[in-house]
């Protein structure tokens, strides 16, 4: 990309970012929270995930960061959650393994399929849906974990990977009252 087009590129990427906030602020989605880390940087959000109701992190407040790219759309964020987790497809320094953030094309793993991966008309709204619904699910995906030790607790003893998923709900609820 040539000096003279990144600008407009940038302003176009922030215009986009900010028609999204504005969306998600005028009509806020029940589940989470998003707003800028700093009101002079569009690529930087602060997210809060309310853990949802009936699944195993219910009552908990859970802080995460998408960075955007300077080429977003085209290319996904990334986003990493700040408050501890213990989850198959969370690493283990909060970064979110799903399909949809990973770049677009083929998986060269052949775990997926190009349609599951990012595409330019995803929005922070249909990523954080996205990561409630990881979240939310019964059966986390183990196939390809990103945290090994939490797929093998799964596996191996449910109950004392919910046990550990309970202490975190419970801090981070403790800790968004501090």
């Amino acid at each position: 990309m040539s000096r003279s087009s990144a600008p407009s590129t940038t302003s176009s990427n922030t215009l986009l970012l900010r028609r999204q906030l504005a969306e998600l602020t005028k009509r806020p989605v029940e589940g989470f929270s998003a707003g800028l880390v700093d009101d002079n940087n569009f690529f930087e959000w602060e997210i809060m995930i309310i853990g949802p109701p009936d699944t195993l992190y219910e009552g908990g407040f859970f802080r995460a960061r998408l960075s955007f790219p300077e080429e977003y759309p085209i290319q996904p964020p990334k986003m990493r959650f700040l408050t501890p987790m213990w989850h198959p497809n969370i690493y283990t320094d909060g970064r979110v393994c799903i399909s949809i953030l990973h770049p677009p094309g083929e998986d060269q793993y052949g775990y997926e399929e190009s349609g599951e991966r990012w595409l330019p008309v995803h929005t922070v709204e249909s990523i954080l849906i996205s990561v409630i619904s990881l979240l939310s699910s019964e059966t986390p995906n183990l196939d390809s974990p990103a945290n090994v030790d939490a797929a093998k607790e799964v596996r191996e003893n449910f109950e004392a990977y919910k046990k550990k998923v309970r202490r975190l709900v419970r801090r981070s609820a403790e800790e968004a009252y501090d």
